[in-house]
Parts: C-alpha cells; structure tokens; sequence
C-alpha cells in the first residue's frame, strides 16, 4: 500500500509518498506532474520513512550535504530511470547540462547520439525533488531553465549548495 503524507519544508508545503520502507514520491504543492506515478489507491497515512525524510531535509537545508537519502524507489519508464540515476550521481554543489546528461547515455548505450530534449522530459518527471536532486541540471551555458517545483525554487536550491550555475 502506497501512503502520502503532507508536511512543508523550507522551501513550503510538501506532499511524500512510500510504500513499505521506500520514499516514492516528493512532490511541491502545486509541482507539475503531482503524483503523476501515484499508486491509484494511495492513502494518507504515515511510514517511518517519512521520518527519515524529514530528517534529510532538515540538515540539508542546515546547509549539510547529505550522502545517503532514504532508500528510493524510482517509477517510471525504463529510460526515465535510467536518466533519474544519473541525477542522483550529480555531487552536492555542481550542475550539469540537459546536453551533457545525453551525451552520457549515449556513451553508456553505446550509440552516437541521445536527445537533449528527450532527457528534458525525464528529468521534468522526477518523482522525488531534491533527492533526487533535478535542480542540479541546467540549461546550454548554465541558464536556469525548466524546473517543475518552480525556477525560483530551483535558484535557491543551487544557493544552497553554493553552486556556479553561470
């Protein structure tokens, strides 16, 4: 069974979603595609990993980089996940490009080119913010573009880390 649970952060209101010991989901109020792998039947109700969680957030947002998050559970298509690990391999503090991401599959599949855009649209539908830490990928020559919590969230995420996004 697949509980939510409603809390708020620094950045404000949040929903998380998990089964059993796993996080699902972390979504911003509002965030596009809210829930968009949510188990139809998902319940409010709490998990002790949502304790977990918020104790992540908590000293992330004191500024302390975080090594290990709760244990994930990453839904989404095959190519969506493979695109949300390699967000998760990005360090505390540093950015990378749409581009950069889908020269790196493309290297890992072996083939000459992945699309930029196609890698876009995965990283829009993480179902876990800043965790799996989607704020870390920027646009072409370090713009700020397309985040689905909002691009000021996302600015203020890179201030956090104190990361040169410019």
């Amino acid at each position: 069974m697949e509980y939510l649970e409603h809390d708020c952060c620094a950045l404000g209101p949040i929903t998380l979603a998990g089964e059993g010991d796993f996080l699902t989901g972390l979504w911003f109020d509002g965030q596009k595609h809210f829930g968009a792998h949510l188990s139809k039947d998902a319940e409010y109700g709490h998990l002790p990993v949502f304790d977990r969680t918020r104790l992540w957030l908590d000293r992330y947002f004191e500024g302390i980089e975080q090594q290990s998050p709760p244990w994930l559970c990453l839904r989404g298509t095959a190519f969506q996940r493979e695109v949300w690990q390699i967000l998760r391999r990005i360090p505390y503090g540093r950015v990378t490009t749409y581009g950069q991401i889908a020269a790196q599959l493309a290297q890992d599949k072996g083939v000459a080119a992945m699309s930029a855009r196609a890698v876009g649209n995965a990283v829009a539908r993480n179902p876990i913010s800043i965790l799996v830490p989607c704020h870390r990928v920027v646009g072409s020559g370090g713009r700020l573009t397309g985040y689905a919590g909002g691009i000021e969230r996302k600015a203020r995420l890179l201030a956090l880390e104190g990361a040169n996004f410019r």
